[in-house]
């Protein structure tokens, strides 16, 4: 992808001169040992910088081709993955999950009202359809919320935790999840759940092929992303960051170095939700595909129609604002493995109305704007990104929009 000026592509050079030193002072205040920033617009790479550390014990610079755990940025890339398919014509989205796994044709509904030491159950009303699982209004959860009687089944279920999951093969996962009650009636509320993982099953039991090969294969090839992965080999060990956190003396701890990260054991099992490590570039590259309408460098994987779905809000004004944790996302909805801007205001955001994204639970970002026809990526390896209460990277966006002047 080709790096221009700033000013080809209606960007201030001075305005976009305020980003470094902002964003290096939360390298110097030690909130993060180091992250990246890119910005491309009109399909132009405009902005490209490296702060801080990827390794603070080895002492490493942050570098452009380094290697992040996307986590959650996996995502978009397997709804795409299914979508393809169903251009396919091999499924619809109203179809129900059971029509490919029968174990959900008949699951259990936790009842309102429910205790951690009495869950009422009772039936669905209506089936778990494969558009629930794409928006996130199936009635699957994570595991995440303590106040939950499912949250904590699925914690004894070791599915809460994302690298107990990567030990567990899909089929087995799938399992898991039809033995529990669903948190809710399908479509009846938005819910952040496991519904990408079930995705990633699907697409294995639909192409009759492994969820990694059909993305190395399909998508990944394709788009020539070369270091994304769920799987860092020998080789590229040395460019994948280490992962801090926030230790209980607000310093940071280390989570996860690179010489023993599960990523570089080739035994863990590709995760739909959260599995994929990657790059900058290649990110880039997949997202500008998608703001392409499906297509990269003479490469379609998706009809314009099609990103034209995905990329709407497909939820009712009732389940809006998003809800997530103790953390509330006014003015966007949900399409099928993004959330949608509806409403700027709302949003009180610098973006436009149908910009989409989607963030990861290592404090890695994405979003993409049609209108301005702009895309930025931010790109660092703190976990759980919900201890980081510095809003890093909507600082970023802000400093970003503001350079725009064309």
């Amino acid at each position: 992808m080709s790096i221009t000026t700033p000013e080809e592509v209606g960007v201030s050079s001075a305005r976009l001169n305020r980003i470094p030193p902002v964003m290096q002072g939360y390298i110097d205040q030690n909130i993060i040992a180091g992250f990246t920033t890119m910005l491309a617009r009109h399909g132009k790479v405009f902005h490209f910088e490296c702060f801080g550390k990827m390794d603070l014990e080895a002492n490493k610079p942050m570098q452009p081709d380094t290697i992040f755990r996307i986590y959650s940025m996996t995502k978009p890339i397997v709804s795409v993955a299914l979508m393809m398919l169903y251009e396919e014509g091999l499924f619809h989205l109203h179809d129900p999950v059971s029509s490919f796994i029968p174990e959900f044709k008949n699951l259990k509904v936790m009842v309102p009202g429910s205790t951690h030491n009495h869950i009422g159950l009772t039936n669905m009303e209506r089936e778990v359809t494969i558009r629930d699982l794409l928006t996130h209004t199936s009635g699957l959860s994570y595991g995440n919320d303590e106040d939950s009687p499912v949250d904590a089944l699925y914690r004894e279920a070791e599915l809460a935790d994302s690298l107990l999951r990567l030990r567990q093969p899909l089929p087995e996962m799938a399992q898991k999840l039809s033995g529990l009650p669903l948190a809710h009636q399908p479509g009846s509320q938005w819910r952040y759940s496991m519904a990408t993982d079930v995705i990633g099953y699907l697409v294995e039991l639909i192409s009759g092929m492994s969820l990694d090969t059909f993305l190395e294969e399909k998508i990944l090839k394709s788009l020539r992303m070369d270091d994304t992965a769920f799987y860092v080999p020998p080789e590229k060990i040395d460019r994948l960051a280490a992962m801090y956190g926030r230790t209980e003396e607000s310093h940071l701890g280390l989570v996860d170095g690179p010489a023993t990260s599960p990523w570089t054991n080739p035994q863990y099992h590709p995760s739909g939700g959260a599995g994929l490590v990657s790059t900058n570039s290649d990110y880039m590259r997949f997202t500008q595909m998608l703001l392409n309408k499906g297509e990269l460098d003479g490469t379609r994987l998706l009809g314009c129609k099609t990103i034209a779905l995905m990329t709407a809000n497909h939820l009712p004004p009732e389940l809006i604002p998003l809800q997530m944790g103790v953390s509330t996302l006014h003015g966007y909805g949900f399409g099928l493995g993004f959330r949608v801007m509806t409403d700027v205001a709302q949003s009180a955001m610098l973006g436009s109305a149908g910009e989409y994204g989607w963030s990861g639970a290592a404090y890695t970002y994405f979003w993409i704007d049609p209108k301005e026809e702009l895309i930025g990526i931010f790109m660092s390896q703190f976990f759980p990104s919900r201890d980081l209460t510095t809003p890093i990277r909507d600082t970023f966006r802000v400093l970003a929009y503001q350079a725009l002047i064309d």
